[in-house]
């Protein structure tokens, strides 16, 4: 029996920092029927610049008509595919998990195994923050789950090039606007 796993990509774009932007772009990945498996926006190093970094289910091809149907938004500066570069990647998560004063030093030490945190300690929970890819962070999460996770909230994925590739026009603070002409 053959499984079929959809392969996941990395997009990052770099965008105008203003009302309306993030409902464009999500309207064009609705109209087109692409899937996004995360979503995560920030301000960037550039004033008036977003970055926005999208986790795409599809194949190349599919990634490929995303980044071209990106570019052609006017608010959107840059596009980079960054699925195969060498990158860093992570994700932030916050989960709450049931602990009582049997359980806690237990989780305490898993949580302390995975260099994640505890953020707050209540008389029957603790929320314990964790960094990393997401397979460390799904870890953490089953590990968890025997203590009884009560809620989770999870980022997304956020990415950057390593060195100075990912920078603009290796100049900080300088955002150039390379564009496709739809010529409409």
């Amino acid at each position: 029996m053959m499984t079929t796993e959809i392969a996941r990509h990395t997009i990052t774009a770099l965008v105008e920092d203003k009302p309306g932007v993030l409902n464009r772009i999500s309207s064009m990945f609705r109209r087109r029927g692409y899937n996004i498996a995360s979503l995560a926006v920030g301000h960037s190093e550039i004033a008036n610049l977003s970055r926005m970094t999208f986790v795409v289910e599809g194949d190349v091809a599919t990634v490929e008509q995303v980044t071209k149907n990106l570019h052609k938004l006017i608010d959107v500066i840059k596009v980079s595919d960054v699925s195969d570069a060498n990158c860093v990647s992570r994700e932030l998560a916050l989960i709450r998990v049931r602990a009582n004063v049997q359980s806690r030093s237990e989780i305490m030490q898993i949580v302390d195994i995975f260099r994640a945190n505890i953020v707050d300690v209540a008389p029957e929970s603790l929320i314990i923050e964790v960094t990393g890819d997401e397979d460390k962070v799904d870890s953490l999460q089953n590990l968890l789950r025997s203590f009884g996770v009560l809620e989770v909230m999870r980022t997304g994925t956020i990415a950057m090039d390593r060195g100075m590739n990912g920078s603009v026009d290796g100049q900080q603070g300088q955002a150039t606007r390379p564009r496709m002409e739809s010529g409409l």
